[in-house]
C-alpha cells in the first residue's frame, strides 16, 4: 500500500471551494470525521502521522482534517457495494492502495462505529455480482509479485495489511460492483458503477475495531494497480487522476475521479516508482 508506481498521471489539487465548476467522470462526497469537534490538534496530527508511517513514500497528499493548515484529521465517504447495493462508510486515504470493508466472517467487528453510525458487514453471497478472487487471476499475481508473497492455483487471494498506528486488517480479495455518482452537467450527477476488486476483511485490530473510531473499511486512493482508481481506469471507466475540494470550515467536500476540468487549479506531478511499504507475510 502506498506504492507510487506510475508517473504519467498528475494529481489535481483543487484549492478553490464550492463556488467552482468541476467536470469529472465520478464524484464521491466526503465528510470530515472531526468537523465541528474540538480535538487536540497534536493528537490529530499524531494519529495521521502514525497511520501513514509505514505506507508513505516521499510524496503524499493528505486529505485528512478540517482543511485548516494547522489541523489534520480524517475524511470518510459513503459508497454502495453489490447487487443490490448496500451502503458502507469508508475512510478515504490517499496514502494507501487497496480498498477493503469488514466482511461477514469478522468476529470482532463492531455493530456501530464513529458517532454511532450503523456499520454493515459485507457478504459476497448476498450480492448477485459478488465473487471470490483466486490466486491464478492477474490481479492476485500482480499483488503478490509486488509484495514478495506466494500464492498459487485456485486458492483464495489473501491479504494482510499492517498500519503504522498499530492497526491491521486481514482477509481475502473479492470482486463486486461499486456504486458512485457520475457528473452529467453543472451541479448534476447520475449513478455510475464499476466492477472492482477489494478486500473482504475478517480480522481487524486496534482503532479499526474501536467502537468510537471504527468505519466499515478504508478506501485507498494510492497509485498501484490494486487501488480503486487504477482499476476503474484500466476498465475505461475513468481517467487515472482525481481531484478533491474540501470545506475547511464545516468539514466535508467532494472527491472528483477521472477527467477533471477546471481553469483555476494547481497541478502537482506525482513522483514515479516510489515504494514504501510491503505487506507482511501471511
Amino acid at each position: 500500500m502506498g506504492k507510487f508506481d506510475f508517473g504519467w498521471a498528475s494529481l489535481l489539487l483543487v484549492i478553490l471551494v464550492w463556488s467552482v465548476n468541476v467536470v469529472s467522470e465520478g464524484v464521491i462526497k466526503v465528510n470530515s470525521k472531526f468537523a465541528g469537534l474540538e480535538r487536540n490538534l497534536r493528537a490529530l496530527k499524531a494519529h495521521d502521522e502514525m497511520r501513514h508511517l509505514h505506507i508513505l513514500a516521499g510524496i503524499d497528499l493528505p486529505i485528512g482534517g478540517t482543511g485548516r493548515p494547522n489541523s489534520v484529521g480524517l475524511y470518510f465517504a459513503e459508497i454502495g457495494i453489490g447487487t443490490p447495493p448496500n451502503n458502507y462508510f469508508v475512510q478515504v486515504d490517499t496514502g494507501s492502495d487497496i480498498m477493503w470493508v469488514n466482511c461477514i466472517a469478522c468476529q470482532r467487528c463492531p455493530k456501530r462505529g464513529y458517532r454511532n453510525i450503523e456499520l454493515t458487514l459485507y457478504n459476497p453471497r448476498d450480492s448477485l455480482t459478488g465473487k471470490l478472487v483466486v490466486c491464478g487471476q492477474s490481479f492476485c499475481k500482480d499483488f503478490y509479485k509486488r509484495s514478495g508473497l506466494g500464492c498459487s492455483g485456485n486458492s483464495s487471494c489473501m491479504y494482510d495489511q499492517a498500519y503504522g498506528d498499530g492497526s491491521s486488517t486481514r482477509g481475502y480479495f473479492v470482486e463486486d460492483v461499486v456504486q458512485y455518482n457520475k457528473v452529467s452537467g453543472d451541479l448534476q450527477t447520475k449513478s455510475g458503477n464499476g466492477s472492482v476488486i477489494f478486500g473482504c476483511g475478517y480480522s481487524q485490530s486496534a482503532d479499526l475495531i474501536s467502537s468510537d473510531e471504527a468505519f466499515d473499511g478504508i478506501l485507498g486512493f494510492g497509485k498501484s494497480n490494486s487501488s480503486i482508481l487504477s482499476q476503474l481506469a484500466s476498465s475505461g471507466k475513468v481517467k487515472k487522476m482525481f481531484a478533491h475540494c474540501l470545506d475547511g470550515v464545516n468539514g466535508g467536500g467532494i472527491f472528483a475521479i477521472g477527467n477533471v476540468v477546471q481553469p483555476k487549479v494547481n497541478m502537482t506531478p506525482l513522483v514515479p516508482n516510489k515504494y514504501a511499504h510491503i505487506p507482511k507475510r501471511l
